[in-house]
């Protein structure tokens, strides 16, 4: 319904730019960011050159954009599976199946990231890092509220601020994706949320 409201010329540049940003991660998930070219890119959407260069100045702006907008859906789809009606265990357990899905939907996009992140050159993290930084944030300040709210209801015990729990939470549930992208026959990602929420709730404790 919103896309009929997108006059028609800025629909079809829309349609354009996600096509390239499609062919871009085919080929960066093929070969590598570092050995495929701007026409390459172009050659793969089935754009001229120079119709790929009026939507990214290069190849690193292309990699920011792309970056972007899968951090984008990401963002979108947890803050709807984290807002969705349930008690505070309920809303963490559908964060923690939610990214799960996320990661085996978009494996090639991660595997990417993952790489590129670490041998990037300055200039393409540059303003990228801090983008992302700040919506990874605002995501952690909604999953703290979660955790304020159980500890407020006395569900949960109040030993550390909400938003420390939040990153223990979250670092837990990063771990457990990246064992799996790893060996994931090996350390499959568990089907039951509680296998990974359990470990927070409950700890090692006997007591």
């Amino acid at each position: 319904m919103q896309d009929e409201k997108i006059p028609r010329r800025e629909r079809e540049k829309l349609t354009q730019r996600s096509h390239m940003l499609a062919a871009a991660l085919e080929l960066f998930s093929e070969k590598g960011f570092h050995n495929v070219s701007m026409h390459e890119i172009a050659k793969r959407a089935e754009f001229a050159i120079g119709t790929l260069y009026k939507f990214f100045q290069n190849k690193e702006d292309l990699y920011k954009a792309l970056v972007l907008e899968q951090s984008d859906k990401f963002h979108v789809a947890l803050v709807r599976a984290i807002d969705e009606p349930g008690d505070e265990i309920e809303r963490l357990r559908k964060y923690i199946v939610t990214k799960g899905e996320l990661f085996r939907e978009h494996l090639a996009f991660i595997r990417i990231y993952l790489a590129e992140n670490r041998g990037a050159s300055y200039n393409i993290k540059a303003g990228l890092d801090d983008e992302i930084r700040k919506r990874y944030d605002a995501f952690l300040e909604r999953l703290a509220s979660i955790i304020d709210n159980g500890i407020q209801k006395k569900r949960f015990r109040n030993i550390a601020q909400p938003y420390s729990l939040a990153v223990a939470l979250d670092s837990t549930v990063n771990a457990f994706l990246l064992l799996w992208i790893d060996a994931p026959e090996e350390h499959p990602y568990p089907e039951d949320p509680d296998a990974i929420l359990n470990i927070f709730l409950k700890g090692l404790s006997a007591e």
